[in-house]
């Protein structure tokens, strides 16, 4: 008993870096923010709440790197973010991870404490999707990598590119009672401005 909760206790933080940042004109996961760069901000979140480890998914690895952020090269670069999100994944030494994108504007650990709290309250589930306004958000969800990682992979050879497409095939559980704040990206400089 002890031994399974220690395990539902660990799990890794997965920061997504790998996006094209065509909208920012710049690399958005390097891009500072108070004088942070924005992979940093969201993996310090991660970190504080509570994740075994955090790793960066893709994207620009030296840089990462140099600022002391863990990166896993993305098994499918330029295939979109579903790609990422099987790299993640599969790259998973615990049983859950925790996405998040690499732009977020003010990231909040509680947001993440709350979808991993749902999953774990759901153990029938297979993921936990935050969702705003009416609209799921797979890509700051929290997955059981046992049973995501074989339908998402076989999502992604049938040719399927989109995480919100791909998470409607597995055990879902919804997540309302987090602040859309805490999951408001930036896209473009006017959305980075403007949140500033």
């Amino acid at each position: 008993m002890s031994e399974h909760r220690e395990r539902r206790e660990h799990w890794i933080g997965a920061v997504l870096t790998g996006g094209s940042s065509r909208r920012m004109g710049t690399d958005k996961a390097l891009l500072e923010v108070d004088g942070v760069a924005m992979a940093v901000r969201v993996a310090r979140a991660l970190h504080a709440a509570g994740a075994t480890e955090v790793m960066c998914i893709g994207g620009d690895a030296p840089a990462l790197a140099a600022l002391g952020l863990t990166v896993v090269t993305d098994r499918h670069p330029g295939d979109g973010p579903l790609g990422a999100v099987i790299t993640a994944l599969a790259a998973s030494p615990h049983p859950v991870v925790v996405l998040s994108p690499c732009d977020l504007l003010a990231p909040d650990p509680a947001a993440a404490r709350s979808v991993l709290a749902s999953l774990v309250a759901a153990p029938a589930a297979d993921v936990a999707v935050p969702v705003i306004d009416g609209v799921r958000q797979p890509l700051d969800g929290a997955y059981r990598v046992a049973a995501c990682l074989p339908l998402l992979v076989q999502e992604f050879a049938r040719g399927e590119r989109s995480v919100k497409r791909a998470v409607e095939i597995l055990r879902l559980v919804e997540v309302e009672a987090i602040s859309p704040g805490a999951l408001a990206d930036a896209d473009t400089p006017e959305e980075l401005a403007g949140d500033r």
